[in-house]
């Protein structure tokens, strides 16, 4: 509520200023009274030079607004456009008051015919000026449905350029799990009990499993786990069938 106020107090003088100014030129350049329905109205007149403060004025803060303007779409060709023609008709609201209180103050109840030349032709400018915005505004509201991918685009950019903007968290990976070789103690002293074991059931044709080795160790009166008796069992088994890169200095050793 204060900014709205804040503008209204802006704009109260800065419009009562333009209007005069701009109403007073258009009397020193041929606009005046004139009857806009003849035959139908003859006593209705309007004074044109109101034309002058209302089309150029509006218009700038028309086109300003249009410049300016976010959160909806609004293409390069027409904010480009908005901004040019904002700026000349701000420059022209300013050549105008400048002229005005040039001529008021020189006491001329005429101005000069170059400055009525190009006063006449404002009202015609300003038409043509607003009726191009008006039609690219609509062709850009036309064409919203498209903008969900330039949007996404648009925001990447403001992310990819914002040093404050954190990237998203990436989410942990769980860690690898590594395979964990068992050991089992006390392997080595029984490996003599073992290579006798796994000969004798050798010479009885009977092959090598953990519960038969399991078995038999407990049989000399010793105390043996199952882990143990795996362990055992892998490493008998190890020393029967060797990998090959532990074969071939075994066999240049027998030759």
């Amino acid at each position: 509520m204060k900014r709205n106020t804040m503008l209204v107090l802006l704009a109260l003088p800065a419009g009562v200023a333009t209007w005069s100014g701009w109403v007073g030129l258009g009397e020193k350049t041929g606009f005046g009274m004139v009857t806009p329905l003849p035959g139908i109205a003859d006593g209705f007149q309007i004074n044109t030079a109101i034309t002058l403060p209302i089309g150029v004025e509006t218009y700038a803060a028309y086109a300003l607004g249009a410049w300016l303007k976010t959160g909806s779409r609004v293409s390069e060709i027409t904010r480009t456009f908005a901004k040019w023609s904002a700026v000349g008709s701000l420059a022209l609201g300013m050549l105008g008051q400048i002229a005005f209180h040039l001529l008021e103050i020189s006491a001329r109840a005429k101005a000069p015919d170059w400055i009525t030349a190009a006063v006449s032709v404002l009202p015609v400018l300003v038409l043509g000026m607003g009726a191009a915005l008006g039609h690219l505004l609509t062709c850009d509201a036309a064409k919203a449905p498209e903008l969900p991918a330039e949007r996404a685009s648009d925001l990447h950019a403001v992310a990819t350029t914002n040093p404050r903007r954190k990237p998203p968290a990436r989410a942990a990976r769980p860690p690898k799990r590594t395979a964990v070789k068992r050991t089992v103690a006390g392997i080595d002293d029984l490996m003599p009990i073992g290579r006798s074991i796994a000969a004798d059931l050798e010479d009885r044709g009977l092959s090598l499993t953990r519960d038969r080795l399991l078995k038999a160790v407990r049989d000399t009166g010793r105390s043996m786990s199952s882990d143990r008796a795996s362990a055992l069992l892998a490493r008998l088994k190890s020393e029967a069938n060797p990998s090959p890169a532990e074969a071939v200095p075994k066999q240049r050793q027998a030759a």
